[in-house]
């Protein structure tokens, strides 16, 4: 069984965001999650996210699930 911290998932928002020139709090307001929830998610404190809070956030930012999680071997 691999080590945990061999391996982890990476939260990219913060760079989709700022590509789209949009603030978390709009992102709040447009997929109806709180502004404490995403915030968890962006910081990469999330220990799970729903599929559809994915797909609500992928809709708005016209994006796909890819561009937003990365594996990242350290």
């Amino acid at each position: 069984m691999p080590n945990d911290d061999a391996h982890r998932i990476s939260v990219r928002l913060d760079d989709v965001l700022r590509e789209r020139e949009m603030t978390l709090t709009d992102l709040s307001e447009r997929v109806g999650l709180t502004l404490a929830n995403l915030s968890i998610l962006k910081t990469g404190k999330a220990k799970a996210i729903r599929f559809s809070t994915l797909e609500a956030i992928c809709r708005e930012l016209e994006c796909q699930p890819g561009d937003l999680l990365a594996y990242d071997k350290t």
